[in-house]
């Protein structure tokens, strides 16, 4: 039977949901002030069966703006303290990229030594390709000029993450219950006093909201604004819609992911790569595209097999009739088509040589894809509205975030925290804007 009452509700059981309902338990206990009893977790489905639980798992530090980079180093420390839960594998992580966004990556280079953050910054044409065959031996990219090779960091296999973090949770207390859908809420003042769903109703004295691309439809219900006005340097921009959807591509290469073991036997860093190298079918050697472009992979034993994306799109047609549901593989409209498989598999035969003539092995019996609500500079929005109702809209980044779950819980219990600052809505107000790099991914 659902609760009809609880000192804190949390919607959403992904990467977000769980972490702060995890850590806000432990803040609990440690202050005296309660337990994860307090805490009920719901979830319109279930335990990752969103975002987080379709994520590729690439855990990184690789960002162009200051503060995602800072965040990112205090999660890696996070997802280290227990690997094991977190099935986190610790491979370390390469962005390799093309002139045109050199000084982008040695930005974020020196800024990683200033946080002590450790990675290897290769420039040069020369230079690269060798470092690059120091790791495999059949690496072949063209038009790069740079890496950088951070040694923290990797990925971690979403689902078992999910549940061992369900599980953390749940040891301290933490009611997760799914089937539970969100239908409005009522206001006492200008507070949230109950939250309405498909089985009853919840009184509650604080909300946290993690629902990732479910973010606009609880932020109708909040009557926050579909659109906003943004500041941009000493530009203003009137009636910016306030969530966007990308739809995300990624795929699987049915391969043993032994295949991609580097030449001293072990396993690889995730490789990253970005390039303005025309891109040409490892088929028919047609053009693919002349215009820059990015993969990712990585091996991965969970997905059984050599498993990445590529460069979301932004889906132009959204109305009030939108709806992120049916969400991920049971979408009919956001999965990754032919356009897709044939550049990721080009792609990676554009890298390694022991790619070519593995376009048949591709696993399209696997449906992918999802979709993701990024804001208007495509990150994050950490923040409280309606006076008691946290809000973790992650834009789209957020798998790899699990320390925010620890911040936020502290947030909760009075203590403001630094790392989030940047990440407040007034800063569409203030012109605060996170910068922009020159990588074709827009969270890049």
């Amino acid at each position: 039977m659902l609760p009809t009452s609880t000192k804190y509700l949390i919607i959403g059981a992904g990467m977000h949901g769980l972490s702060t309902s995890y850590h806000l338990a432990l803040e609990l206990k440690n202050r005296g002030l309660g337990s994860g009893k307090d805490i009920l977790v719901i979830d319109k489905t279930g335990i990752g069966a969103g975002a987080s639980g379709i994520a590729c798992g690439v855990v990184r530090n690789n960002y162009f703006q200051p503060a995602m980079r800072e965040l990112m180093a205090h999660s890696v420390d996070v997802w280290e303290s227990d690997p094991k839960a977190y099935s986190y594998h610790p491979i370390g992580y390469m962005q390799i990229s093309p002139e045109v966004m050199h000084s982008d990556v040695a930005t974020i280079h020196e800024q990683q030594q200033a946080i002590g953050y450790p990675s290897e910054f290769i420039e040069g044409s020369k230079d690269s390709m060798a470092y690059m065959r120091g790791i495999f031996d059949d690496w072949q990219a063209k038009g790069i000029t740079s890496v950088l090779h951070e040694k923290k960091g990797g990925y971690s296999n979403n689902m078992k993450c999910m549940q061992g973090l369900a599980a953390k949770a749940e040891s301290e207390g933490v009611t997760i219950t799914g089937n539970v859908e969100i239908t409005g809420v009522d206001f006492s003042g200008k507070s949230i006093s109950t939250v309405i769903t498909n089985r009853g109703t919840i009184q509650t004295d604080y909300v946290v909201v993690g629902a990732g691309p479910w973010v606009n439809s609880i932020w109708k219900m909040l009557d926050l604004p579909s659109k906003i006005r943004v500041k941009d340097g000493d530009k203003f921009h009137e009636n910016v819609q306030m969530w966007r959807y990308y739809c995300l591509q990624e795929g699987t290469l049915g391969v043993d992911p032994n295949m991609l073991k580097t030449n001293d036997g072990k396993m690889p860093p995730v490789i990253h790569v970005d390039t303005d190298a025309p891109l040409h079918s490892d088929i028919d050697g047609g053009l693919i595209t002349d215009k820059m472009w990015g993969i990712y992979y990585k091996p991965d034993f969970s997905f059984d097999g050599v498993q990445g994306g590529g460069v979301p799109y932004d889906v132009d047609s959204i109305d009030e009739n939108f709806s992120v549901d049916p969400y991920g593989t049971e979408s009919p409209d956001f999965v990754v088509d032919n356009d897709f498989i044939n550049m990721w598999c080009a792609a990676l035969a554009f890298c390694q040589k022991r790619f070519e003539d593995t376009r048949h092995l591709y696993r399209g019996e696997l449906p992918s894809g999802g979709l993701g609500a990024l804001s208007p500079d495509r990150f994050p929005v950490f923040d409280v509205f309606r006076e008691n109702c946290y809000m973790i809209a992650d834009s789209n980044h957020g798998y790899k975030m699990l320390g925010v779950g620890k911040l936020v819980a502290e947030e909760i219990m009075g203590e403001s925290r630094k790392l989030l600052e940047p990440f407040r809505f007034r800063r569409f107000e203030e012109g605060k804007l996170h910068p922009v790099s020159n990588s074709p991914f827009p969270w890049s």
